[in-house]
């Protein structure tokens, strides 16, 4: 068979009728799918130009990445109370930087309370740990022992420590408020053998409970909370709950109000409404309502605002952390 040679314009035009389509094709993938499509490095999250430098930052209270915390030191000649942040972001998400959003880190400072500022590990880097809730909060609970264990290096009462934070980083502060002392008194580790007690609590759209059943009682569109057992959504999370009573025990905070528990304070950005759907179901004051009672039927004093709320006594948590804190302080 006689080959014959193809003239060059003809495969120019070949080339070019097989290389638009394929460009359009791919344009059109692009726009369609936008940016999601390109990898953008996640930027470090910054501090707030309100919130002043850290008189210490990245301090190590463990060997995880995220374990870390900052200081800042307030000016006294004698140990000043401390504030103890921690972060909110559902324990998947989130930094220490975000302190600016549940306390003001400057009127702390300028009322002689010093503050720390704490990463955790979330509950996707729990591991083989179970359930994965454990990890964020025993985080929290190892790194305000490690504080204390700086209470002289860093001037601080150790007694006078109250927590701060918002939304699982509120729920975290709560649990550590009414959960029994951690401390192993007679632990080699210096660390451990540290209180784990808060002397009160002020935080910004917790989570009270972690409990499915009260949850949905209280807000029937309830949809938070499965991931901290494992669990892949609400359903799931609720038709589980007879198998985890004693997870649900131990890490919801409602569960764990005693008597013998410090002052809290709750703040929300909506009033209550029972029983009925929230448009944030996540952070609904509903929550707040319903911990308030259970904790004045207690005797724990707690503190509940919300746009409306009868009776307000501190309007932000950095009001009521600087007036319990320092009351009666020598």
């Amino acid at each position: 068979m006689t080959h014959r040679s193809t003239p060059l314009f003809v495969c120019f035009f070949i080339s070019f009728c097989i290389a638009v389509p394929a460009i359009a094709q791919t344009t059109g993938e692009a726009a369609q799918q936008g940016p999601a499509t390109k990898k953008v490095a996640k930027t470090p999250e910054q501090y707030d130009k309100s919130v002043p430098e850290p008189t210490l930052s990245g301090v190590k209270y463990g060997d995880h990445n995220r374990h870390v915390l900052d200081f800042w030191r307030a000016e006294s000649k004698s140990p000043t109370p401390l504030v103890f942040v921690i972060h909110g972001g559902g324990w998947t998400g989130g930094s220490k930087e975000r302190i600016y959003r549940f306390a003001d880190v400057a009127a702390l400072l300028d009322a002689g309370i010093s503050v720390v500022a704490i990463n955790y590990r979330y509950v996707t880097q729990a591991g083989k740990v179970s359930p994965p809730v454990k990890v964020p909060l025993h985080d929290a609970a190892r790194a305000l022992q490690f504080v204390r264990t700086k209470a002289a290096e860093w001037n601080i009462d150790k007694q006078r420590i109250g927590a701060a934070g918002g939304s699982a980083g509120a729920c975290s502060s709560l649990w550590l408020a009414f959960h029994d002392d951690l401390a192993v008194v007679d632990s080699e580790d210096p660390v451990a053998r540290e209180s784990s007690r808060l002397w009160c609590a002020a935080v910004v759209g917790a989570q009270t409970s972690l409990d499915p059943k009260q949850m949905k009682e209280w807000t029937p569109n309830s949809k938070y909370g499965g991931h901290a057992f494992g669990k892949a959504n609400f359903a799931e999370f609720l038709a589980d709950r007879e198998m985890i009573l004693p997870w649900i025990a131990e890490y919801s905070p409602y569960a764990l109000v005693s008597k013998d528990d410090p002052a809290v304070f709750l703040t929300y950005s909506s009033p209550p409404a029972l029983g009925k759907d929230a448009k944030d179901p996540t952070h609904t004051s509903n929550f707040g309502v319903k911990l308030k009672e259970h904790c004045e039927s207690t005797g724990v004093a707690c503190e509940l605002v919300y746009p409306g709320a009868p009776n307000v006594t501190h309007k932000t948590p950095t009001e009521f952390l600087i007036a319990t804190l320092k009351k009666d302080a020598p």
